[in-house]
């Protein structure tokens, strides 16, 4: 059985945009593959969370991973941190990727053009951390998106060059992996680009939020005038709203809404009132089960344990080959 790994930073709760573009493909992968899905906190130390923030973090992703319907008996649910060969597969890596390689990284020249006053070596090596976590495992698939192509090529460059250095064939290539070959793109509220939460709460439909929340937040989203002619193209903020409706609305409210807009009699507070109560019976069964898992704290527990545990066991033969292969021996 081949292996999926897949990791998310531990920087706030998840939304839409991780549900339908990541987590429901997951649940789907955890049926077929032997699945490692993990919670990258040592990745959110680039932008330096505060104690408390850490942990709460960490938490909240675990909790909604186990409310959206990753199963821990069938797949692997683990803390990055809680897997310190990960942190010692990183320094191996990182003796054998170079400078110029790292700078070029699109991610990173993106992250030091936005925050000038923050370019830490994390971000610097952040592909290579990234390298360690696929190759603990031996993974050959990676769920990720396309801002995430280049890091998983790194991947595949790290991997190969410690296979031609130390004359082993050991580490495999991993590739991008997903059930459909057009990736799900769950747009923001503010009518610009994807959900994220780097662009503040209002973008985002979280998977916790209540129905008040939801509603308020869509009857926010940016819209124009409306259509002047029949059968017009959308502009970007509208057409965002249709593809959020695609996600969670019938094929008959949108062809209704479609006919409105073509006809220039569509009123877009009526959109975004159906809409918002879409988005509200979409996320209720998450939503409800986020609270009963986020009470039960021995639950949570246990299953961060096991995960680690399970984690571990593959991370500490992966761990053992490599020492051999370097040439590190007891004495």
């Amino acid at each position: 059985m081949e292996t999926v790994v897949s990791g998310i930073r531990s920087t706030g709760k998840l939304h839409l945009g991780n549900y339908y573009g990541a987590i429901k493909n997951f649940i789907k992968m955890q049926n077929e593959y032997n699945c490692y899905f993990f919670i990258a906190d040592l990745h959110s130390l680039t932008t330096h969370p505060t104690p408390e923030n850490l942990h709460d973090n960490v938490k909240q992703v675990v909790v909604e991973y186990l409310a959206a319907g990753i199963d821990p008996e069938k797949a692997t649910i683990y803390v990055q941190s809680d897997v310190p060969e990960v942190i010692e597969l990183y320094l191996y890596l990182n003796m054998n990727a170079y400078l110029g390689e790292l700078e070029r990284a699109t991610s990173f020249k993106d992250k030091v053009r936005a925050n000038p006053d923050n370019v830490n070596a994390g971000l610097l090596t952040y592909p290579v951390l990234m390298a360690a976590d696929i190759l603990l495992h031996k993974a050959t698939k990676v769920p990720v998106g396309k801002d995430q192509e280049q890091h998983l090529e790194m991947t595949r460059t790290f991997g190969n060059r410690f296979n031609r250095m130390y004359k082993h064939d050991y580490f495999p290539e991993a590739y991008a992996f997903s059930y459909s070959d057009n990736l799900i793109k769950i747009p923001g509220l503010d009518g610009k680009g994807k959900m994220g939460k780097s662009e503040g709460d209002a973008n985002c439909i979280y998977l916790s939020d209540e129905p008040v929340a939801i509603r308020k937040k869509v009857m926010r989203a940016v819209t124009d005038s409306g259509p002047t002619q029949e059968n017009q193209p959308k502009p970007t903020e509208i057409q965002n709203l249709f593809d959020l409706m695609k996600v969670v609305s019938s094929s008959d409210t949108i062809q209704h809404f479609d006919d409105l807009y073509n006809s220039c009699q569509i009123r877009y507070g009526d959109l975004k009132k159906q809409l918002a109560e879409d988005m509200v019976i979409a996320t209720e069964p998450v939503r409800s089960r986020i609270e009963e898992i986020a009470a039960d704290k021995e639950y949570i527990k246990k299953i961060v344990n096991l995960g680690a545990e399970k984690a571990r066991e593959s991370a500490r033969k992966t761990l053992r080959d490599v020492r051999e292969i370097i040439g590190f021996k007891k004495f």
